[in-house]
């Protein structure tokens, strides 16, 4: 049995932290779907090699000529779909937990002002910029998977099957709840299909 994890939610709501924890934990290779769309804005000629392009003007940029080219999003998540249903893989990802049935699907709720705050220690940068950067990046989001794939990301979360609200915890404490979500999905596969 595959065993594969997403872990999804709003930008800077510290999506990598804990997938790296559980890729850790569970000896689950860790994959980024924000790392594949930065290979292809790499190949379109930005430089990518900064671990905050998203969040730099030229990170932006691409954003804005990714907005009217949906082929790069296609193309990041058929990878994604394909990398996610033939290994054991822990992925983040804005799209693939609507995209997918398999697997756990966490979700990292959070508000935009804790998302600013983590950012400016992860960036080193005011907490304007940082709460303008996060909004943005979310409605842009938004907009663009609705349209995509006709999904309303950061509303509709039936597809969860974990939803764990990062305010007010620390990164040990939304570990901890996503190690549990993670274990207690498997172990109940396990009893499943015996």
């Amino acid at each position: 049995m595959l065993r594969s994890v997403i872990i999804s939610g709003p930008p800077a709501i510290g999506k990598t932290t804990i997938a790296k924890g559980l890729g850790d934990e569970f000896d689950l290779k860790y994959l980024s779907g924000g790392d594949v769309l930065k290979e292809m804005a790499h190949d379109q000629g930005f430089e990518t090699d900064r671990d905050d392009f998203w969040d730099t003007a030229e990170g932006m940029h691409f954003l804005n000529i990714r907005k009217g080219n949906p082929e790069f999003d296609k193309e990041v998540d058929e990878k994604l779909k394909k990398i996610f249903l033939t290994e054991d893989v822990i992925i983040t990802s804005y799209t693939l937990p609507w995209l997918v049935k398999d697997g756990i699907k966490i979700w990292l709720a959070g508000s935009h002002e804790n998302s600013a705050k983590r950012m400016t220690t992860r960036d080193d940068i005011s907490i304007q910029d940082a709460l303008e950067i996060v909004r943005k990046r979310y409605d842009e989001n938004k907009t663009l998977y609705h349209k995509l794939y006709g999904f309303n990301f950061g509303e509709d979360l039936s597809v969860f099957n974990t939803i764990i609200n990062t305010d007010n915890l620390g990164p040990e404490q939304v570990l901890t709840q996503a190690k549990n979500a993670v274990k207690n999905y498997y172990d109940a596969q396990t009893i499943t299909k015996s």
